[in-house]
Formats: C-alpha cells, structure tokens, sequence
C-alpha cells in the first residue's frame, strides 16, 4: 500500500510565500502529508498557521530545535522536513534535522555563508539520510530536454553559456515594513552578504550547470547596488570561463523594469545551439547549424521519451513553476523510501555548496574591480 510520507516545515507561517509554494508542490502527486510544523518564530503565529493548515495542536512547535527530537522520537515522526526559511536559518535548521535522522529538503541558496555551507556539507556526509535542495527549475520538462540534448551531443562541443534572470520588484527602497519577502533579502543579517546574486543568481547559476553538465571554473563580476542606503547588490554581471574551453555570461537583476520572472538561457555549441525561457517554459528552440530552428515543446513531436515520462498534463496545457517544484518533491519521495531514484536528477548538498562558492568568488572579484576569480577557492 503506498502511503503518503510524513513532512514537517519550519517557516512558512501566515504572511510567508515560498511556504505555500512548498506545501502545494508536495501534494501535487500526493506523496506528503503535512503533520508538523515550526511555522513561525513567533509562538502566537506558529499556533495560528498550523491551525489553519489542521496540523494538531501538539505538533504545532514553537521551536525547530524542539521538534527536531520531538519528531524524532515519536512513533510516527515525520519522514522528512522542508526548510523554508530566510536565508540565516537555513543552517541551524538543516542541521538540527540531520543530527536527528530525518531526511531535509531546504530552499536555496544552501545557507547565509560559505563557512555554514561547509560545515553543512560535512555534517550531511556523516549523517545517512538525504538532503535535497529545491531549484525549482532544474524540474521543468524543457530544461530537462535541454540537458538531454546536451548530453546526446546534439550541440556537439559547447562553446558559449549564456544566461540571464532580470526582475524588477527591487527598482526601489522598501518603504513598507509589512513586506516581509522584500525586507528580508536586503537585510544582510537575514540574507548574508548576497542579494540578487545569491536570490537569483544562484538560480541562474544552477540552470546552465544542469543543462550543460559543466561547471565554471573562474569568473569576473561586477556587482552594484542601485538602490540608495541598500545593503546587498541588486544588480550583478559577470564573465564566466569553463575548463573545456567554453566561455559564458551571466546576468541576475532585481532592477530591470519591465521584467517580472525573466530567466532565459541560450547554449551554442559547434553543431547547434538552443535557447529556453522561464516565462514560456513548455517551449525550447532548437537551432542545428545550417538548418531551420526547430521548436520543442512539452509532450510534442520531436521530445525524447525521457522529458515525455515528467510531464503531468496533456500538450498544449501549461505547466510550469509548481509542478517544477513537484518534481523535486516527487523525486525527493522516491530517494527516501527507496535509498535510490532511477532518472533522478535532484540538486544536492553538493549543489548547494557550488552555490555558495559561486557567491563567495563573485562577490571576492567585485570587490577588487571585477578581477578573475577561481570558484571553490
């Protein structure tokens, strides 16, 4: 009898947004259930939200340490914990979960610092449960088809990565301290030192790594704060080279009006390139050299069997953002009750640890006038 897994979260409480993002991702294909939760660090509200989600009272905890050896104890313990929290607790709740023996999927980027990130990585090898970080669109059917193509050696040896992620809902200083999603990623104390570069340059990042199956081994990046008085960067650009020759760019704005999830990636290599875009994700152009560009889309003609065995919905219905976090979420169950996930591409400690390299060395070579910078140095 296939039964749902047991999920805790710590966050995403009454007011937070990636919480609910996470809650429904995990029922999408109806392999968790809700039990327990830290919701809040204010009692009163981790109270009022598990109330509101039917978690019964008395897993209802005002504290994640607390519920991590409550949970653990009890005969029907949750099976994993989702961590959706600001970026500062991200390391002090995945560790209090490993230690205890369950299972973590935690919201990127890995934690608020390169130090947290190591000690994590560390404390995730000693322990024997899995730890899986939810980047979201390294779930996406055509993202998926992209690294298929990719790895088929359809665009033959790559030669340029380039990818780019531009919103505008930080064009300006925030002035209403109700808006907790903004006024958390331009604190530092809550957000580490990255703002756009570790919000949604590590999304950037992790995009073109996945697809291409390389990683960069140096940089050159410039990074700015647009905004008057704030903290962090908003706005951040670099070069990127590669060990096998290849050369890229990345781009991660938060003050580009005009755009409101742009994310898009194009890949050229010898014999063809491609281009995909977050805001029409059932889509990917195909370009082979001196032929017509072709369009791929999800569960069309032309797609490999392997993207045809992730999509949930018929051709020609959208499907995007949720179901990418589904896909973690569903592949994250396999790996728990099965030691093992066949097809499974889930982003790891491993990944998270890149991450934080990748924002240390940005934000290493901005700061001595955008000069070349190994990452993971």
């Amino acid at each position: 009898m296939h039964k749902r897994l047991k999920l805790g979260m710590v966050g995403g409480g009454q007011g937070a947004f990636i919480g609910a993002v996470h809650r429904i991702a995990a029922r999408i294909d109806d392999e968790f259930e809700l039990v327990a939760g830290a919701l809040s660090s204010k009692p009163e509200v981790a109270q009022q939200s598990a109330a509101q989600l039917g978690i019964a009272p008395d897993r209802a905890y005002a504290d994640f340490k607390e519920m991590a050896k409550a949970e653990a104890a009890r005969a029907d313990g949750i099976d994993a914990v989702s961590v959706v929290t600001p970026n500062h607790m991200h390391f002090p709740v995945a560790k209090a979960f490993l230690e205890q023996g369950i299972h973590v999927v935690c919201d990127k980027p890995l934690t608020a610092n390169l130090d947290e990130a190591k000690q994590l990585a560390e404390i995730g090898k000693a322990s024997k449960v899995e730890f899986v970080l939810t980047h979201n669109y390294s779930g996406y059917p055509m993202v998926r088809e992209a690294r298929h193509l990719v790895q088929s050696g359809a665009l033959g040896k790559l030669r340029r990565v380039n990818v780019e992620y531009a919103q505008d809902w930080l064009s300006e200083a925030i002035t209403d301290p109700e808006n907790k999603q903004a006024s958390w990623r331009a604190d530092p104390k809550q957000a580490g030192k990255g703002g756009a570069i570790a919000d949604i340059g590590t999304h950037a990042m992790q995009l073109a790594n996945f697809i291409t199956l390389q990683t960069p081994e140096i940089l050159a990046a410039d990074l700015t704060s647009f905004v008057k008085g704030r903290l962090v960067d908003d706005d951040a650009h670099m070069m990127l080279r590669y060990a096998s020759g290849a050369k890229g760019y990345l781009l991660a704005t938060q003050v580009a009006p005009g755009n409101e999830n742009n994310l898009r990636i194009q890949i050229y290599g010898e014999k063809a390139g491609l281009t995909w875009a977050q805001e029409n994700p059932n889509q990917l152009w195909f370009a082979p050299l001196n032929a017509p560009k072709q369009l791929l889309t999800r569960g069309g003609h032309g797609t490999s069997a392997q993207t045809q065995g992730q999509i949930r919905v018929p051709p020609g219905h959208p499907e995007g953002y949720l179901e990418g976090f589904a896909t973690i979420y569903r592949d994250a169950a396999d790996l728990i009750r099965n030691g093992r996930c066949e097809n499974c591409l889930l982003p790891t400690l491993e990944d998270g640890l890149l991450g934080m390299q990748f924002i240390e060395a940005a934000i290493q070579s901005s700061a001595h006038d955008s000069a070349w910078t190994r990452i993971g140095d």
